[in-house]
């Protein structure tokens, strides 16, 4: 499993470590390497490689990014463990302090199925290797079923009741803790969706969006097709005074059957079916953003929402609109001609961790780059 590829002149080949990946035999997440780093995979409770990632920052090993991050991270971010199972008595709502007892002891579950019953597949790495690059590739090649995880491709799993009830068993649960799981599944079942613990909100008809203050926002949005009105996608990372980032992400039903984009970000028709359109999405959206400085990475985004205004008849809003590419180019100069100031390029040279072409993960991405910047 820890066989190194040598660093032969032509490196090894996209489907060298596919084949490598789909071959190898999963272990425990705590038993990944501490001292490498590389292209790994995720296996869910039924044993099926679901996810395809890589530690393209110099600073993450494969311990830390599959055994801490991945399973006991964030459920909003692309921590895939902690969100795929972020479900019934394992559930919580993330920085909500009215059930933030209830929820620590939610995730605490949560944390000990993963390392219980999931597992993981890695392929070790040269750190001069394009590895960030070299996992595009593998997931180009990968079939859908094995990156069925990537770019939020499925919803959480439904709670492995009898799993879990072992899990509890052997972690000694009393009273108390089975009441405060008790209490998350009756949270989770009595209205808090899957999709609004991803902050994919829609709360009677109205949407929940962080409460200010903020210094500034990033913006991001993904289209069904070539028509930029067509917005499928909206994503908003919120970054409040002390540079903690809150992200706001839903979909949006572009009202089209003409999907082009679907390879790219994973969302499809069937995606957005009951989803919120733009019409119902921009007056919250429209009120949350004014009087706010807003990023966006390049001029794509901008000229989405003034598309997707127009095709409501409604007047573009005036924010303060600000682009993070003119930003990196100014704090990274350096990267003219050398990658560029795009954020996969940006990803690869500042340690950021994300996934490409998803709204809410590009929009955190970018307010990211900002923060960067304000310290160079």
């Amino acid at each position: 499993m820890l066989k190194f590829f040598s660093r032969s002149p032509l490196g090894p080949t996209p489907s060298d470590i596919l084949d490598q990946l789909l071959n190898a035999t999963p272990q425990a997440t705590s038993m990944a390497p501490r001292d490498c780093r590389g292209i790994y995979g995720l296996v869910d409770h039924f044993g099926k490689l679901r996810y395809i990632g890589s530690t393209s920052s110099a600073a993450e090993t494969f311990y830390k990014r599959i055994h801490q991050r991945h399973r006991t991270g964030s459920e909003t971010t692309s921590h895939y463990f902690s969100r795929m199972y972020n479900t019934g008595r394992m559930w919580r709502e993330r920085n909500d302090p009215a059930t933030k007892v209830d929820g620590d002891v939610a995730k605490k579950l949560r944390n000990a199925f993963i390392a219980d019953y999931c597992q993981a597949i890695w392929v070790p790495l040269s750190d001069d290797l394009d590895i960030s690059g070299l996992e595009a590739q593998v997931i180009d090649l990968a079939p859908l079923e094995v990156i069925a995880w990537n770019r939020r491709g499925m919803e959480a799993y439904d709670e492995p009741r009898d799993l879990v009830d072992l899990v509890i068993d052997r972690l000694k649960f009393g009273a108390a803790e089975r009441a405060s799981i008790d209490r998350q599944y009756a949270r989770f079942r009595g209205g808090a969706t899957v999709a609004q613990s991803l902050s994919e909100q829609v709360v009677c008809g109205s949407f929940s969006f962080p409460k200010g203050p903020f210094r500034f926002v990033a913006l991001d949005v993904e289209t069904a097709n070539h028509d930029r009105a067509s917005i499928c996608q909206i994503g908003v990372a919120c970054v409040r005074p002390d540079n903690s980032i809150e992200t706001w992400v839903t979909y949006v039903d572009p009202q089209t059957s003409h999907w082009v984009f679907t390879s790219l970000h994973g969302i499809s028709q069937k995606t957005v079916k009951g989803a919120p359109s733009f019409a119902e999405v921009f007056p919250v959206l429209k009120q949350a953003l004014e009087g706010l400085t807003v990023y966006q990475h390049s001029g794509f985004d901008r000229s989405a929402i003034r598309a997707a205004c127009a095709d409501i008849g409604s007047v573009e809003p005036d924010w303060d609109w600000q682009n993070s590419v003119t930003v990196a180019r100014r704090a990274w100069p350096e990267l003219k001609g050398n990658g560029g100031h795009g954020l996969a390029s940006l990803k690869e040279f500042l340690g950021l961790t994300f996934d490409h072409h998803d709204a809410g993960e590009d929009a955190r991405a970018a307010a990211e780059v900002v923060l960067h910047a304000e310290r160079v």
